[in-house]
């Protein structure tokens, strides 16, 4: 089953006229962009720095506002709007960002910061209970709850973001480069917990990365992007053993290593 879609989507930006009457001139972020992802899936999207995955995710998450194109989620149209007219979608996804530090409210205890969604969604039960229960889930104990961040190491911060993005049950996880402002040993730990969460909670994930030995370890799916558009996609086996695209050879040939 499919459970998320994009068509056609396109994202402009104008860009300042070079003289005072100068054409006006337009960067294009993404270029037509057409993906699937089915229930329980993992896509990677993967590319280099202004290669269009981080607003192909915004758009996705009716962060902004695609120039053209369209995205549904389950079959229902996702479109910016009000945060009442979007908690439909708040309660189906979550997210986890690249800084953990900077995600997460220095004012705010562990408890606070993870039981954040389960407030804002309005969604019932023992809020505290929940959030125990989902520390646990990410490998910490309770006595994490009445930390503040700047008390936890790298490793712990991300598994508390990760903690908060699936509190309140979402069906869709999408990270965005989750692992890339973590040392090589807690990143290899958080990835094997992403692996735990994806089979426990049946999760479908989307996963931004630029580190390809993380995406054949995790994603059953890669989505290759250039320049604000899709230039390979297919079976993470398949493309990274025969990238077809020179550009995607090109990102295959210069990672570290690819067992």
């Amino acid at each position: 089953m499919t459970l998320l879609t994009a068509t056609g989507l396109t994202r402009d930006h104008r860009l300042p006229r070079r003289t005072l009457f100068g054409a006006p001139r337009v960067a294009h972020a993404l270029r037509g962009v057409d993906l699937e992802v089915a229930a329980g899936e993992v896509v990677a999207v993967i590319g280099e720095s202004g290669s269009g995955k981080t607003t192909l995710v915004r758009l996705l998450l009716a962060l902004d506002q695609p120039t053209a194109g369209r995205v549904t989620f389950d079959g229902r149209e996702v479109k910016p709007g009000s945060a009442a007219g979007l908690r439909w979608l708040r309660r189906e996804t979550g997210i986890v960002l690249q800084d953990p530090y900077s995600s997460l409210d220095p004012r705010f205890t562990v408890r606070r910061v993870v039981a954040e969604p389960l407030r804002a969604l309005g969604v019932a039960g023992d809020h505290r209970a929940l959030v125990d229960e989902v520390l646990a889930r990410v490998g910490l104990d309770a006595s994490f709850a009445e930390r503040y961040p700047h008390e936890l190491s790298g490793g712990q911060r991300q598994r508390v973001a990760l903690a908060r993005a699936i509190v309140h049950g979402p069906r869709l996880l999408v990270g965005d480069e989750p692992l890339s402002a973590l040392d090589v040993t807690v990143r290899a730990q958080v990835l094997e917990l992403l692996v735990e969460l994806r089979r426990e909670l049946g999760l479908t994930i989307v996963l931004v990365s630029h580190d390809i030995g993380l995406v054949q370890h995790v994603a059953d799916r890669v989505v290759v992007m250039h320049d604000g558009a899709i230039v390979e996609q297919g079976s993470t086996g398949e493309v990274l053993a025969r990238p077809e695209h020179p550009y995607t050879r090109s990102l295959v040939a210069a990672a570290p290593r690819l067992a």
